[in-house]
């Protein structure tokens, strides 16, 4: 097996988060729910875009984005794929991917829908509006996976998400084979209870078939999964089905079950939870970068940990500290 070129390469929805505080009343008059995430569409997406106040803060976003700069935060050496269109917002999601140290070079779409986009409106309150429109991410095909980039990363990362556009679910299981042929692991988070819930025979056979080697879930995401409400039950059957499995179980840690194995780890205390958002995507982040590199399971869980505890002290799914430096600090460099 030759040397690997990347830590980790994640695959998944190319989203420019963007976020602005707004005055009472906006959220009414806009038509919005406050407190709700709302779906739209492309002229929607334009129009608010356009009516956001001008001290919005824009930055890259997405599952598979977040945990890809976590790998980078945390010194590894990282890449991502995912689409976004030829326009203003496709530069900043590039921009922003490349400096935060991450691979980055998906072709753009040209003609078609506009970059994918989650809007956030603050109130005065605190309460987060949300509106998301997926346009362009949902466009990822089989071209964009190429098998010198996948062939070169010791693990392929893939969200759940990736499941519900037809061509990008061929993209999916093309990067799973590239990795295979490569002699790599290929890995997938289930992403949402939801998302379990509308492909849950698929996500089995993707497991059972080994078309998946790593699955990563929450506990909510992993009894769905196995349609339980009991959580040993669903470790029981994830140890029978995957290679691998790394559940986070929020305050009560993390586990990975490895060949039949539980291994449990607990959580780094954090003083005041800020925001979970993201929380899972940076215990990936450790964790995924943790197996690259070598160490053991328990290290690489305790990784998993540290880089989630930082990830929910502040707003925002991005590190806001060097996570090599806090990893260094804590014993878990590697």
């Amino acid at each position: 097996m030759t040397q690997t070129r990347f830590d980790v390469l994640t695959i998944g929805n190319a989203i420019v988060d963007i976020i602005a505080p707004v005055e009472p009343g906006f959220i009414v008059r806009e038509g919005m729910t406050e407190g709700i995430m709302h779906l739209i569409d492309s002229d929607r997406a334009a129009y608010l875009y356009e009516n956001m106040p001008a001290s919005r803060q824009q930055s890259s976003g997405g599952s598979a984005g977040n945990t890809a700069a976590g790998v980078a935060s945390l010194g590894g050496r990282a890449a991502f794929v995912g689409k976004v269109a030829d326009d203003g917002l496709g530069d900043v999601f590039e921009t922003d991917m490349r400096d935060q140290g991450v691979h980055y070079t998906t072709s753009r779409l040209v003609n078609g829908a506009l970059t994918a986009r989650c809007m956030i409106f603050v109130s005065p309150g605190g309460e987060r509006t949300m509106n998301t429109y997926l346009g362009a991410c949902h466009e990822l095909s089989e071209r964009d996976i190429l098998e010198d980039e996948i062939g070169g990363a010791a693990v392929t990362y893939m969200e759940g998400f990736l499941w519900d556009p037809v061509e990008a679910k061929k993209a999916f299981v093309r990067a799973a084979h590239f990795a295979h042929k490569h002699e790599r692991a290929s890995a997938f988070t289930l992403s949402d209870p939801f998302c379990v819930d509308r492909f849950r025979p698929e996500f089995l056979d993707l497991i059972r078939s080994k078309t998946i080697d790593y699955v990563f879930a929450n506990v909510h995401e992993l009894k769905s999964l196995y349609e339980t409400d009991d959580l040993g039950t669903a470790v029981r059957e994830i140890a029978k089905d995957a290679e691998v499995a790394a559940i986070t179980m929020g305050a009560d840690g993390a586990m990975a079950i490895v060949n039949g194995e539980v291994i449990s780890v607990p959580a780094f205390p954090v003083d005041n939870v800020v925001d979970a958002t993201g929380a899972g995507d940076l215990f990936a982040s450790g964790f995924l970068l943790g197996l690259a590199r070598g160490q053991t399971t328990e290290m690489a869980l305790k990784t998993g940990c540290l880089a989630a505890s930082e990830v929910i002290s502040h707003i925002g799914a991005r590190p806001q500290v060097d996570l090599s430096d806090l990893s260094r600090q804590h014993g878990l460099a590697g």
